[in-house]
C-alpha cells in the first residue's frame, strides 16, 4: 500500500501500512498476529513484541465490543536509529464522555473487567486519543523497542479506494537543511500505476536539494514525466518567519488552522505534474505558533469543521489526520491527509 515517509527513513521506504476492518473476534486476532509478525520482522526484542501483542489485542478487541465500523491501520514507524510499530484504531462508535475515567482500570461499558484501555496505555511507548460522544474515537499508539523518540511534528495517513490494495495517494515529510517541508501527491487514477506516479514523486522529493517549494515542485514535474502524472503540492513551515510557503499543481487542498480558530485555504495552480503545467507559483501565508497545516487529496472533502470536534486541533498530527480521514474521506477515491504543527 502506498503511503508516506520521512527524510530520515531508509531510501525507498514507502510504508503506508495495512488496513483491517474489525467487526468480529477473528479479525481482532488477525490484527494481533499481524502486529507480532511486523515487530519480529523489524527485529524488536521479545519483551516488546509481547507488549505490542497486548496493545493490538486490546485495541482491536475494544472495536469488536464497543465500536461501529471499526478499522485499524497497522504500520512500521522509523527514526534514524530504530524501528517500531504504530497502530491507529478508528471507529464511529458512541465515543467517550470522560476519556480520563475510561482510561482507568475497572471502567467498562460492555460488562467486561474494564482493564483493556489501561493495559494499552501502560504497554505503549506513546499514545494519543480523541473521542467525541456520538462521533466516535481515534486511538493512536506506538510501541518502540527502546526509549521512545520525541513525538513527530508531522504525520499522515492514506487509504486506497474500495476494492484496491494500494493507494495512489502518498505523502512525505523532510527537514532539508532547516527547511521543514511537506509533500502530498495524488497519482492520476487508481491502483498500481497511480501508486507508481505518487511513489516516484516521493522518492524525488526526499532526494531533492534544499530549495523553496516552487523549485521543488518544478523538479517533481520533470521527474515524473515518465509516469501517468499526479496532482501534488509542497508546503514549507518557517516558524521563525511566521510563514507557510506553498506551491502546488492540481487538486491538492492545503489549509492553515490558526490557534485562534481562523482557517485559511492555500492556492494550487491548475495542471498535472509530469504532463501539463502553467507557471508554478509560490504563495506565503501567516503561520502563528501552534498553528496546524493540513493538506489532503481530493479523496477528502472540505466540509468538516473544527468547531464540531472540540479539542481535536490540540491533539497529535496522527490523531488529527485519522479523524479527518474517517469523517471527510470518501470510499469512492483514494484518500490521503497530512498534518503538521508549527513550533
Amino acid at each position: 500500500m502506498s503511503g508516506g515517509t520521512v527524510a530520515s527513513l531508509p531510501e525507498g521506504l514507502l510504508d503506508g501500512g495495512v488496513w483491517f476492518r474489525v467487526e468480529a473476534a477473528g479479525t481482532a486476532a488477525a490484527v494481533r498476529r499481524a502486529a507480532e509478525r511486523l515487530a519480529a520482522e523489524l527485529g524488536m526484542p521479545d519483551n516488546r513484541v509481547a507488549d505490542l501483542s497486548i496493545v493490538a489485542a486490546e485495541a482491536a478487541g475494544n472495536l469488536v465490543k464497543h465500536a461501529d465500523q471499526g478499522t485499524v491501520l497497522l504500520r512500521a514507524v522509523r527514526t534514524a536509529g530504530q524501528a517500531g510499530v504504530e497502530l491507529i484504531a478508528i471507529d464511529n462508535g458512541p465515543g467517550m464522555v470522560d476519556v480520563q475515567r475510561s482510561a482507568g482500570d475497572g471502567h467498562s461499558t460492555a460488562g467486561t473487567l474494564g482493564i483493556g484501555f489501561g493495559a494499552i496505555l501502560r504497554q505503549a511507548s506513546w499514545s494519543d486519543l480523541h473521542s467525541i460522544p456520538g462521533k466516535g474515537t481515534v486511538l493512536a499508539v506506538r510501541v518502540w523497542p527502546a526509549t521512545a523518540p520525541e513525538p513527530s511534528w508531522a504525520a499522515g495517513i492514506t487509504r486506497p479506494i474500495t476494492g484496491e490494495t494500494v493507494s495512489g495517494d502518498a505523502y512525505a515529510v523532510r527537514d532539508a537543511e532547516g527547511r521543514r517541508q511537506l509533500l502530498v501527491c495524488d497519482g492520476l487514477g487508481h491502483g498500481g500505476l497511480a501508486a507508481a506516479a505518487a511513489n516516484e514523486a516521493v522518492r524525488t522529493f526526499l532526494k531533492a536539494p534544499s530549495a523553496p517549494p516552487a523549485v521543488v515542485v518544478e523538479s517533481l514535474h520533470r521527474a515524473i514525466s515518465h509516469t501517468r502524472g499526479a496532482a501534488l503540492a509542497v508546503a514549507e513551515l518557517d516558524s521563525e518567519a511566521g510563514l507557510v510557503r506553498y506551491a502546488g499543481l492540481g487538486n491538492i487542498s492545503g489549509t492553515v488552522f490558526g490557534p485562534d480558530g481562523t482557517r485559511r485555504g492555500m492556492v494550487s495552480m491548475p495542471g498535472i505534474a509530469g504532463h501539463q503545467r502553467r507557471q508554478v507559483r509560490e504563495y506565503d501565508y501567516p503561520l502563528a505558533p501552534g498553528a496546524i497545516v493540513l493538506m489532503h487529496s481530493d479523496g477528502v472533502v472540505d466540509r468538516w469543521q473544527p468547531a464540531d470536534y472540540p479539542g481535536l486541533l490540540s491533539r497529535s498530527p496522527e490523531v488529527i489526520a485519522a479523524t479527518v480521514l474517517r469523517d471527510a474521506g470518501t470510499r469512492r477515491d483514494d484518500a490521503g491527509v497530512l498534518v503538521a504543527r508549527s513550533s
